[in-house]
């Protein structure tokens, strides 16, 4: 039994992807490799919506937000960090491993940030350089108003650094039009491929201030100047300055192709769609959401913990039995709640029912009155509004 995934991350991916990447091997520059690597930055740049810079760079989506804190700021400048969950925390940490002194505005567990915060922190801290913030915060699943919080810092005259990861692909994230920054991504989230590449851009008035910046000891690798040098001094041959994983830019490829090929807006109809019938159908077999309707993320969903069986065995349940797997709680959320990712293969009707049954035989075996089919009333619904 091929387990499925569910989690919120990495996703499944289309059979057509994992054929592009089994291709031999291309060679990472030279003519040939140029006209794949121009073509697919012209097709992030579309995701993105963006005219800025943008750079893929072999790594997890913390390399970029390591890229984007270290290569703006100096040690000892102040940035004010939104952080409602374990990866605004994570924000911080990575701001603190750069010599930074993290500020942080924060909400309750499972709220979203709220821009007078940030108002309120940016008035109390004058010094500050830049505001950095997690768009979709995994850990809880809820949307954090992007466009409010970086309206608040473009107030300010800061720039703004967004952990797109978990969101860029899945919902509107207009970089340009909403005054973006920096914002980073990754390939194995909304983007629907195998992990291994990060995405980073950069606005013209970011890299204003990284050529201001003090700072000009952040290492090679993760110096966003290292990767402007190379695609401006070697660009007609070797535009990285690094050996690049060439088949995952060629199953990159064929994913955003098919993504934009639809548009944009059906992608990310597609994930709430999905959302929908998860949280519909979860809801009347007993579950309840964490997250009010209001803010939660069409890419993932957190669940509570029924009280009559721990959160562990169903997600061991359908684990072992079912082939399914899903991600439980992190730190105090441990325990709590169970989450489904939204992406790739896990938003298709037929793996959403077997999802949707799979929980509905765990329930019966537990000696609840589920009829069967009980969770399918979101898919129901959506087929009767069409």
């Amino acid at each position: 039994m091929r387990p499925k995934l569910f989690i919120p991350g990495p996703c499944e991916v289309d059979e057509t992807v994992l054929a592009a990447m089994a291709q031999p091997t291309p060679k990472h520059y030279g003519l040939e490799w140029l006209q794949v690597h121009h073509e697919v930055l012209g097709l992030l740049k579309r995701v993105f919506q963006t005219q800025n810079d943008l750079f893929m760079v072999p790594g997890a989506g913390s390399t970029a937000l390591d890229m984007a804190l270290g290569s703006l700021l100096a040690p000892g400048d102040t940035v004010i960090i939104g952080n409602n969950g374990f990866f605004g925390n994570r924000m911080g940490a990575i701001a603190s491993a750069c010599g930074l002194r993290p500020i942080f505005f924060t909400a309750s567990q499972g709220q979203p940030l709220n821009p007078d915060d940030l108002r309120r922190v940016l008035a109390q801290e004058p010094e500050a350089r830049a505001v950095a913030v997690v768009h979709h915060e995994t850990s809880t699943t809820v949307l954090n108003p992007l466009q409010e919080l970086a309206q608040a810092t473009h107030e300010a005259g800061l720039p703004i650094i967004v952990d797109g990861i978990a969101s860029l692909g899945g919902v509107n994230l207009p970089v340009d039009e909403w005054g973006i920054d920096i914002c980073a991504t990754v390939a194995n989230k909304c983007l629907e491929c195998p992990p291994g590449l990060t995405f980073i851009s950069v606005s013209p008035k970011a890299w204003e201030w990284i050529d201001q910046s003090d700072n000009q000891t952040h290492g090679w690798y993760l110096n966003l100047r290292t990767w402007r040098k190379y695609a401006a001094e070697w660009g007609d041959w070797h535009p990285t300055p690094v050996t690049m994983p060439t088949n995952n830019i060629l199953g990159l490829r064929v994913s955003l192709r098919r993504i934009l090929d639809g548009g944009l807006e059906t992608h990310f109809a597609r994930y709430h769609r999905a959302a929908q019938a998860v949280r519909r159908g979860l809801e009347a077999v007993g579950f309840e959401m964490l997250i009010e309707e209001e803010f939660a993320s069409p890419i993932a969903t957190a669940i509570k913990a029924r009280p009559e069986f721990g959160v562990g065995r169903l997600i061991g349940y359908l684990a072992q039995d079912k082939g399914i797997l899903v991600s439980g709680g992190i730190e105090s959320l441990r325990g709590k709640i169970f989450r489904v990712g939204h992406m790739g293969k896990a938003a298709t009707p037929p793996y959403l029912m077997e999802f949707l049954f799979a929980v509905e035989t765990f329930l019966r075996q537990k000696g609840f009155d589920v009829p069967v089919g009980a969770s399918l009333v979101g898919l129901t619904e959506e087929r009767e509004s069409k």
